[in-house]
């Protein structure tokens, strides 16, 4: 996202993805506003708001995660029918009388 922003320099988005591909990390837009204190206020609003996008799509995808193993187990739990008794053997009968 953020090499695709007008607003970010070239030479930030090249630093911004080395950044992020050695530590990427959910940060809150308070943390970021911190760290973003003497950039433009145009390079700022959009850190923030690729910030906020990109924390909704992570969230999304961290959550999708349960529900798809909710919806495995729900399935597999299907399958598993309880089988009728057996019927015991006649012989088997005979041996207790």
């Amino acid at each position: 996202m953020t090499n695709a922003s007008p607003v970010i320099p070239s030479s930030q988005q090249h630093q911004i993805a080395q950044t992020l591909e050695d530590d990427a990390q959910v940060v809150s837009n308070t943390q970021l506003e911190k760290r973003l204190v003497d950039e433009p206020p145009a390079v700022r609003e959009e850190v923030l708001s690729i910030n906020t996008d990109s924390t909704n799509l992570a969230l999304r995808v961290a959550l999708l995660v349960p529900i798809l193993a909710a919806l495995l187990g729900l399935f597999n739990s299907g399958r598993m029918v309880r089988l009728p008794d057996v019927e015991p053997a006649a012989s088997a009968d005979a041996a207790l009388a």
